[in-house]
């Protein structure tokens, strides 16, 4: 009895974990290929699953943050989808590599050429960006998924502090500190230099190591040899001292 009170007390539980972690998985959401540093810039995915078992998702939108713009937006190319960018003018232009930049990516639209995203599946949709904001933590942005039976969800709701979850978040792209080099050519260089200089002081090292082991060896190889030499030398004054022995003793 009390042994199905438990196993009944668990499948609730793990019941209950689902059906408060199921939602979670469900959201569209965005997050950076490796990192997306500040300054800098990065490839980040845009992941949607589909929540419907009766509809494919056939569209996506993804309007871009105005008080971050971004002038440099790329799509990759995925089958059985056309991606479209649209740009406006801004209200102060951006200085970007030197450049004056007077319009950035405003939205990106995927639409799909074939059946989309089928129920029971999900699509990652790839953009490189940059450059990223540097007096910016995060980037929010505000995404809008059609269905084929036209059904719109619009995951637009700003996640606000100390308050839950909103039931269609916004995808929010977590930026972290700057690196030294914001296109990361520098940065790899660097590493390159690094790694090089590594490679050389662990040959030289090694080599050094070699030589420690060649003289230890030599060394020990030595004293191995007078050890036997020394036993082989004992052995024959004991060998010699019982000839003597037994020589007076017969006489």
């Amino acid at each position: 009895m009390k042994a199905s009170r438990l196993a009944a007390a668990a499948a609730v539980a793990g019941s209950a974990v689902l059906v408060l972690s199921g939602p979670a998985f469900a959201h569209v959401s965005v997050s950076p290929e490796g990192t997306a540093a500040k300054g800098g810039y990065a490839t980040v995915d845009f992941k949607v699953p589909n929540e419907r078992d009766n509809a494919s998702t056939t569209k996506l939108e993804v309007a871009f943050p105005t008080d971050h713009p971004l002038a440099s937006v790329m799509p990759e190319p995925i089958p059985g989808w056309t991606a479209q960018v649209t740009k406006a003018k801004l209200a102060k232009p951006l200085t970007v590599h030197g450049q004056q930049i007077s319009e950035a990516v405003s939205k990106v639209t995927w639409t799909a050429s074939g059946k989309g995203i089928e129920p029971g599946y999900f699509q990652k949709f790839p953009l490189s960006v940059g450059p990223l904001p540097e007096d910016a933590d995060e980037l929010v942005f505000k995404a809008i998924q059609t269905y084929s039976n036209k059904e719109v969800v619009r995951w637009i709701e700003v996640q606000q502090d100390g308050q839950e979850e909103p039931e269609n978040p916004a995808p929010v792209l977590q930026l972290s500190a700057a690196s030294d080099d914001h296109h990361g050519g520098g940065a790899k260089g660097a590493a390159d230099d690094s790694g090089d200089a590594d490679d050389a002081k662990t040959a030289h090292t090694g080599a050094e190591a070699s030589g420690t082991d060649s003289d230890d060896g030599g060394t020990d190889t030595t004293a191995r040899v007078l050890g036997v030499a020394g036993i082989v030398v004992g052995a024959a004054g004991v060998a010699y001292g019982v000839f003597a022995g037994r020589r007076r003793s017969d006489a």
